[in-house]
């Protein structure tokens, strides 16, 4: 819980991850590549004193894990986002062994989101089905622009995808997180586009589709998308850097979802361990619009305890104690 000015934020961390980019889990160049990309990203968007090195970078383990997100990160509860990327790496790249171990150890404080890709067919569908049993999944990450063999990515509603997403229903995972951003290096920008998504949040209402990076550098894309589809809400992570390296851009984004989307479907996400979450909740909370873009209304201490976290424990069903929850959702759970 974090807390400024007499207000306190209950906080999510919608996007974290403990990847294993070391030389020794690169299959071949691409892996080097991938983490070399995040680093730049690390580097050109963090504040001077946060930027990490770059072998700690490319694997840091889990005790480092909970000091960064919980104790010093202003985190309530924090959500995995899985990122296979096994082309690229020998035994991935997020960890997953380690991520559900964390879950494990903290009830309450973690919850594990797995992917899959439906290049797999019907050994994936099983495997996803075994998945949802044993991580007690109630979300995924999808990233549609991963490498499988000659394939470079796949669309959302391919008919194989298709299957997943039903099974997904039938398993209750409703909540379905997909990377739709920046691209990284070595994969495709257009495997990244956000078009797919207008198809299956029209298909699958039982879904919630949370877009990831918000589809930059598709902003107005992904906004002319999500105001109409009342199931698809927008990720921050890669956004909240911005916040630092470059605050009028940012404001121009935040603006731009909330007259969009609405204050209700945006959520927070550090991107850990690209960020780590204390300066962006702390820059967040003491964050305005400038005076000199009118078009955007001040951002109220409401909107920003629901990004941090209300949001998030929304579609999670997260227990958020009666003195973090804004008067008229207490007086709710009252009744």
């Amino acid at each position: 819980m974090y807390e400024k000015d007499g207000e306190q934020y209950y906080v999510v961390d919608g996007h974290v991850h403990i990847w294993d980019a070391r030389e020794s889990n690169h299959r071949n160049v691409h892996g080097k590549q991938f983490i070399d990309c995040f680093y730049d990203y690390h580097r050109n968007l963090s504040p001077d004193e946060m930027i990490w090195d770059y072998d700690t970078y490319t694997y840091y383990g889990p005790e480092r894990f909970m000091k960064d997100v919980f104790g010093d990160g202003h985190v309530d509860h924090a959500i995995f986002q899985a990122t296979l990327l096994r082309d690229f790496y020998h035994r991935c790249f997020g960890q997953t062994g380690e991520c559900l171990d964390l879950v494990r150890q903290h009830p309450g404080k973690l919850t594990y989101n797995h992917a899959y890709d439906p290049r797999d067919r019907e050994e994936g569908l099983e495997q996803l089905r075994r998945d949802a049993e044993q991580m007690q999944l109630k979300g995924v990450k999808l990233y549609t622009a991963e490498w499988h063999g000659d394939s470079r990515g796949y669309r959302l509603d391919d008919p194989w995808s298709r299957r997943y997403l039903e099974a997904c229903l039938e398993l209750g995972i409703k909540n379905i997180h997909v990377h739709k951003g920046p691209t990284i290096r070595p994969l495709d920008r257009d495997a990244f586009d956000v078009a797919d998504i207008d198809h299956v949040a029209t298909d699958y209402l039982d879904l919630n589709f949370i877009v990831e990076h918000v589809g930059l550098p598709r902003l107005e894309d992904f906004c002319w998308i999500a105001t109409q589809e009342s199931n698809v809400y927008g990720g921050l992570a890669v956004v909240m850097p911005f916040i630092h390296a470059r605050p009028r851009y940012f404001a121009q984004i935040i603006g731009e979802l909330l007259y969009w989307l609405g204050e209700d479907k945006i959520l927070f996400g550090s991107d850990y361990a690209l960020w780590t979450p204390q300066w962006l909740v702390e820059r967040f909370v003491d964050f305005q619009i400038p005076a000199d873009l009118p078009e955007y209304p001040e951002i109220t201490v409401a909107q920003k305890k629901k990004i941090l976290g209300l949001n998030a424990a929304s579609l999670y069903d997260l227990e958020v104690p009666r003195a973090l929850q804004l008067p008229a959702e207490a007086d709710a759970g009252t009744r």
